[in-house]
Protein backbone atom coordinates (compact mmCIF):
# COMPACT_ATOMS: atom_id res chain seq x y z
CA UNK A 1 0.00 0.00 0.00
CA UNK A 2 1.14 3.52 -0.69
CA UNK A 3 2.65 5.11 2.41
CA UNK A 4 0.76 8.35 1.77
CA UNK A 5 -2.53 6.46 2.10
CA UNK A 6 -1.46 4.46 5.20
CA UNK A 7 -0.57 7.51 7.33
CA UNK A 8 -4.04 9.18 7.07
CA UNK A 9 -5.69 5.87 7.94
CA UNK A 10 -3.52 5.45 11.05
CA UNK A 11 -4.20 9.02 12.15
CA UNK A 12 -7.92 8.56 11.68
CA UNK A 13 -7.87 5.36 13.72
CA UNK A 14 -5.95 7.01 16.59
CA UNK A 15 -8.36 9.96 16.65
CA UNK A 16 -11.30 7.57 16.78
CA UNK A 17 -9.81 5.63 19.72
CA UNK A 18 -9.03 8.87 21.59
CA UNK A 19 -12.58 10.08 21.04
CA UNK A 20 -14.10 6.85 22.36
CA UNK A 21 -11.85 6.86 25.41
CA UNK A 22 -12.89 10.41 26.29
CA UNK A 23 -16.57 9.57 25.99
CA UNK A 24 -16.15 6.58 28.30
CA UNK A 25 -14.57 8.76 31.00
CA UNK A 26 -17.39 11.29 30.85
CA UNK A 27 -20.01 8.55 31.34
CA UNK A 28 -18.62 7.78 34.80
CA UNK A 29 -19.54 11.28 36.04
CA UNK A 30 -23.12 11.22 34.78
CA UNK A 31 -25.82 10.09 37.27
CA UNK A 32 -28.88 8.57 35.60
CA UNK A 33 -32.00 10.70 35.93
CA UNK A 34 -33.94 7.88 37.55
CA UNK A 35 -31.35 7.59 40.35
CA UNK A 36 -31.63 11.30 41.17
CA UNK A 37 -35.37 11.04 41.42
CA UNK A 38 -35.14 8.03 43.77
CA UNK A 39 -32.70 9.86 46.07
CA UNK A 40 -35.06 12.84 46.20
CA UNK A 41 -37.95 10.60 47.15
CA UNK A 42 -35.91 8.97 49.96
CA UNK A 43 -34.84 12.35 51.35
CA UNK A 44 -38.42 13.60 51.19
CA UNK A 45 -39.68 10.50 53.01
CA UNK A 46 -37.08 10.87 55.77
CA UNK A 47 -37.95 14.55 56.18
CA UNK A 48 -41.67 13.80 56.45
CA UNK A 49 -41.00 11.02 58.98
CA UNK A 50 -38.96 13.35 61.20
CA UNK A 51 -41.64 16.03 60.97
CA UNK A 52 -44.41 13.60 61.90
CA UNK A 53 -42.37 12.21 64.79
CA UNK A 54 -41.79 15.70 66.13
CA UNK A 55 -45.51 16.46 65.84
CA UNK A 56 -46.46 13.32 67.78
CA UNK A 57 -43.98 14.19 70.51
CA UNK A 58 -45.46 17.67 70.83
CA UNK A 59 -48.96 16.25 71.14
CA UNK A 60 -47.89 13.77 73.81
CA UNK A 61 -46.51 16.61 75.93
CA UNK A 62 -49.79 18.54 75.87
CA UNK A 63 -51.35 18.44 79.41
CA UNK A 64 -54.50 16.37 79.64
CA UNK A 65 -57.70 18.14 80.58
CA UNK A 66 -59.34 17.21 83.93
CA UNK A 67 -61.35 14.01 83.70
CA UNK A 68 -64.98 13.61 84.68
CA UNK A 69 -63.85 11.53 87.65
CA UNK A 70 -61.71 14.42 88.95
CA UNK A 71 -64.66 16.82 88.65
CA UNK A 72 -66.90 14.39 90.50
CA UNK A 73 -64.34 14.02 93.28
CA UNK A 74 -64.21 17.81 93.71
CA UNK A 75 -68.00 17.96 93.93
CA UNK A 76 -68.11 15.13 96.49
CA UNK A 77 -65.51 16.90 98.60
CA UNK A 78 -67.53 20.15 98.63
CA UNK A 79 -70.69 18.23 99.60
CA UNK A 80 -68.88 16.49 102.47
CA UNK A 81 -68.36 19.87 104.16
CA UNK A 82 -71.79 19.40 105.73
CA UNK A 83 -72.40 16.88 108.50
CA UNK A 84 -75.59 15.58 110.08
CA UNK A 85 -74.74 14.09 113.47
CA UNK A 86 -77.36 12.88 115.91
CA UNK A 87 -78.22 10.92 119.03
CA UNK A 88 -81.29 8.70 118.84
CA UNK A 89 -82.45 6.38 121.62
CA UNK A 90 -85.62 5.07 119.95
CA UNK A 91 -84.94 5.65 116.24
CA UNK A 92 -87.20 8.67 115.72
CA UNK A 93 -84.38 11.23 115.55
CA UNK A 94 -82.41 8.86 113.34
CA UNK A 95 -85.19 8.86 110.75
CA UNK A 96 -85.30 12.66 110.61
CA UNK A 97 -81.50 12.88 110.45
CA UNK A 98 -81.45 10.53 107.48
CA UNK A 99 -83.94 12.75 105.64
CA UNK A 100 -81.87 15.87 106.32
CA UNK A 101 -78.76 14.10 105.03
CA UNK A 102 -80.67 12.99 101.94
CA UNK A 103 -81.85 16.52 101.17
CA UNK A 104 -78.48 18.18 101.78
CA UNK A 105 -76.17 15.43 100.49
CA UNK A 106 -74.34 15.64 103.82
CA UNK A 107 -72.36 13.02 105.72
CA UNK A 108 -74.36 11.18 108.37
CA UNK A 109 -73.06 10.01 111.75
CA UNK A 110 -74.66 8.69 114.93
CA UNK A 111 -73.58 9.53 118.46
CA UNK A 112 -73.62 6.15 120.19
CA UNK A 113 -73.70 6.02 124.01
CA UNK A 114 -71.21 3.69 125.66
CA UNK A 115 -74.11 2.35 127.72
CA UNK A 116 -77.20 1.78 125.59
CA UNK A 117 -80.48 3.21 126.85
CA UNK A 118 -83.09 0.52 127.46
CA UNK A 119 -86.84 0.98 127.49
CA UNK A 120 -86.70 0.83 131.29
CA UNK A 121 -84.10 3.63 131.30
CA UNK A 122 -86.51 5.83 129.35
CA UNK A 123 -89.57 5.28 131.55
CA UNK A 124 -90.72 8.84 132.11
CA UNK A 125 -93.16 7.78 134.80
CA UNK A 126 -90.44 6.45 137.07
CA UNK A 127 -88.37 9.11 138.83
CA UNK A 128 -85.68 6.55 139.56
CA UNK A 129 -84.85 5.65 135.96
CA UNK A 130 -81.47 6.34 134.47
CA UNK A 131 -82.66 9.04 132.04
CA UNK A 132 -84.62 10.82 134.76
CA UNK A 133 -81.64 10.88 137.08
CA UNK A 134 -79.39 12.25 134.33
CA UNK A 135 -81.82 14.97 133.33
CA UNK A 136 -82.21 16.06 136.93
CA UNK A 137 -78.45 16.35 137.32
CA UNK A 138 -77.04 19.29 135.31
CA UNK A 139 -73.52 17.93 135.80
CA UNK A 140 -74.26 14.47 134.38
CA UNK A 141 -72.13 13.73 131.31
CA UNK A 142 -72.86 10.29 129.83
CA UNK A 143 -70.02 9.00 127.67
CA UNK A 144 -70.29 8.11 123.98
CA UNK A 145 -68.29 5.84 121.71
CA UNK A 146 -65.29 7.32 119.89
CA UNK A 147 -66.36 9.36 116.88
CA UNK A 148 -64.15 8.54 113.92
CA UNK A 149 -64.49 11.95 112.27
CA UNK A 150 -62.32 15.06 112.10
CA UNK A 151 -65.27 17.37 112.69
CA UNK A 152 -63.23 20.44 113.55
CA UNK A 153 -61.20 20.44 110.33
CA UNK A 154 -63.44 18.81 107.74
CA UNK A 155 -66.83 20.43 108.21
CA UNK A 156 -68.13 23.97 108.03
CA UNK A 157 -71.82 23.17 108.67
CA UNK A 158 -73.20 20.71 111.23
CA UNK A 159 -76.83 19.70 111.76
CA UNK A 160 -77.05 18.48 115.35
CA UNK A 161 -79.99 16.21 116.17
CA UNK A 162 -81.41 14.82 119.41
CA UNK A 163 -84.72 13.94 121.12
CA UNK A 164 -86.24 16.18 123.77
CA UNK A 165 -86.18 14.62 127.23
CA UNK A 166 -88.06 16.34 130.04
CA UNK A 167 -88.10 19.55 127.98
CA UNK A 168 -84.31 19.52 127.52
CA UNK A 169 -81.57 18.07 125.35
CA UNK A 170 -80.25 14.71 126.64
CA UNK A 171 -77.14 15.12 128.81
CA UNK A 172 -75.11 13.09 126.34
CA UNK A 173 -75.48 16.03 123.94
CA UNK A 174 -73.84 18.27 126.55
CA UNK A 175 -70.95 15.79 126.61
CA UNK A 176 -70.67 16.02 122.84
CA UNK A 177 -70.60 19.82 122.42
CA UNK A 178 -68.12 20.19 125.27
CA UNK A 179 -65.79 17.72 123.55
CA UNK A 180 -65.22 19.72 120.36
CA UNK A 181 -64.00 23.12 119.28
CA UNK A 182 -66.77 24.29 116.97
CA UNK A 183 -65.09 27.54 115.97
CA UNK A 184 -65.74 28.47 112.31
CA UNK A 185 -68.57 25.90 112.18
CA UNK A 186 -72.22 26.80 111.66
CA UNK A 187 -74.35 24.60 113.94
CA UNK A 188 -78.06 24.02 113.31
CA UNK A 189 -79.76 22.09 116.13
CA UNK A 190 -82.88 20.04 115.45
CA UNK A 191 -84.90 17.85 117.75
CA UNK A 192 -87.75 15.37 117.75
CA UNK A 193 -90.57 15.00 120.23
CA UNK A 194 -94.20 14.04 120.41
CA UNK A 195 -95.41 17.46 121.52
CA UNK A 196 -92.67 19.55 123.15
CA UNK A 197 -90.91 22.23 121.12
CA UNK A 198 -87.17 22.73 120.88
CA UNK A 199 -87.44 25.13 123.82
CA UNK A 200 -84.15 26.46 125.17
CA UNK A 201 -82.17 23.34 124.27
CA UNK A 202 -80.40 25.04 121.36
CA UNK A 203 -79.34 27.96 123.54
CA UNK A 204 -78.25 25.58 126.29
CA UNK A 205 -76.03 23.63 123.89
CA UNK A 206 -74.58 26.81 122.44
CA UNK A 207 -73.60 28.07 125.88
CA UNK A 208 -72.03 24.76 126.85
CA UNK A 209 -70.11 24.57 123.56
CA UNK A 210 -68.72 28.09 123.95
CA UNK A 211 -67.85 28.19 120.25
CA UNK A 212 -69.45 28.00 116.84
CA UNK A 213 -72.05 30.01 114.95
CA UNK A 214 -75.35 28.68 116.23
CA UNK A 215 -78.57 29.16 114.29
CA UNK A 216 -82.07 28.83 115.67
CA UNK A 217 -83.11 25.20 115.71
CA UNK A 218 -86.34 23.44 114.87
CA UNK A 219 -88.46 20.62 116.21
CA UNK A 220 -89.75 17.84 113.94
CA UNK A 221 -92.16 14.99 114.34
CA UNK A 222 -91.14 11.56 113.17
CA UNK A 223 -93.45 11.88 110.15
CA UNK A 224 -91.83 15.00 108.67
CA UNK A 225 -91.38 14.81 104.89
CA UNK A 226 -88.30 15.65 102.84
CA UNK A 227 -90.20 18.51 101.17
CA UNK A 228 -90.89 20.05 104.58
CA UNK A 229 -87.24 19.68 105.50
CA UNK A 230 -86.20 21.19 102.16
CA UNK A 231 -88.39 24.25 102.80
CA UNK A 232 -86.93 24.64 106.29
CA UNK A 233 -83.35 24.47 105.04
CA UNK A 234 -84.11 26.98 102.27
CA UNK A 235 -84.90 29.55 104.96
CA UNK A 236 -81.65 29.04 106.88
CA UNK A 237 -78.73 31.43 106.66
CA UNK A 238 -76.20 28.88 105.43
Amino acid sequence: MNKKKIIPVILSTMLLITSLTGCGGNDKNIVPESTVKEDSVIESTISESVTESGSDEAVSKTPESPTTETTENISEKDTARTLVIYFSATGTTKGVAEKIASVTGADLYEIVPKETYTDADLNYNDSGTRATREQNDPDARPKFETIDLDIENNYSTVFLGYPIWWGQEPRIMDTFVESYDLSDITVIPFCTSGSSGIGSSGKSLSEKAGSGRWLEGNRFSGTVTEDEIRNWIAGLDI
